[in-house]
């Protein structure tokens, strides 16, 4: 026989445990701000040298991922972040809308553009943005998810997005590089922009897994239970049951 589900108070971490993940969450945003300056910079102007719409792409790219962090620690910057919660997810939704357009756009134009000339600046960047930003994506993730903040985790997932573009980048540089398929980064950039797409409706919804967990699932017949309420369908616990929906 199965248990009805027991609604709970949203449970959230001890004020002063709070105050200490605000300041570690407002550190990675400003972290993920300056290195994304960087980036753009760097990118921007390689890309341009070696006439590389991808390199181009990847710098702009980095801009939005700035007005995604931004957001954050706006919301963060106030007395009542939760208040502001929710204008901070249609920023973060509208980035990854934006981005995804615009790789759109450019993967398209470079199908039918000009080859790009090899860049040693631009696979170093590539390189090393697949190494930086899993982790400072892992580590927002996991302060967003303490602090049950849904806005942290969504822009989480906009800066692990930017590990599949530099990978994208990475590999599409190497390959015209090596053996000239300058088709190669476009193709795989439109996969990048569906993703984006999904990412961003999420976000506008606010629909973040385990951010909040608003109710538990009590034990079944069967010991089965969901204990990080994730709604049917999140990917944040691969396996677990899922018995709840968020409401």
């Amino acid at each position: 026989m199965s248990l009805r589900l027991v609604p709970l108070a949203p449970a959230g971490p001890a004020p002063a445990r709070r105050a200490v993940l605000a300041r570690r969450l407002r550190l990675l945003v400003a972290v993920t701000i300056t290195y994304n300056v960087v980036e753009a910079i760097v990118a921007i102007g390689a890309g341009t040298i070696a006439s590389s719409t991808a390199l181009i792409g990847f710098g702009l790219d980095s801009i939005i991922e700035v007005a995604s962090a931004a957001a954050v620690a706006w919301q963060f910057a106030g007395l009542d972040p939760e208040a502001r919660e929710k204008a901070a997810l249609r920023v973060i939704a509208l980035s990854f809308f934006a981005l995804a357009a615009y790789v759109t756009v450019e993967a398209v134009r470079a199908l039918g553009g000009a080859e790009a000339e090899h860049s040693t600046v631009g696979l170093v960047l590539a390189g090393l943005s697949v190494v930086v930003m899993p982790v400072l994506s892992a580590a927002q993730r996991r302060v967003g998810r303490e602090l049950g903040s849904r806005s942290a985790v969504a822009d989480s997932k906009q800066t692990l997005l930017c590990t599949y573009l530099s990978a994208v980048l990475l590999v599409g540089l190497a390959l015209n590089s090596l053996f000239g398929w300058s088709w190669a980064d476009p193709i795989a950039a439109l996969a990048i922009a569906v993703v984006a797409v999904k990412e961003g409706r999420q976000a506008w919804r606010g629909d973040n897994c385990c951010a909040v967990p608003l109710t538990v699932a009590a034990p079944s017949a069967d010991g089965a239970g969901d204990g990080c309420a994730c709604a049917p369908g999140c990917s944040c616990c691969p396996g677990e049951p899922t018995g709840t929906e968020r409401r």
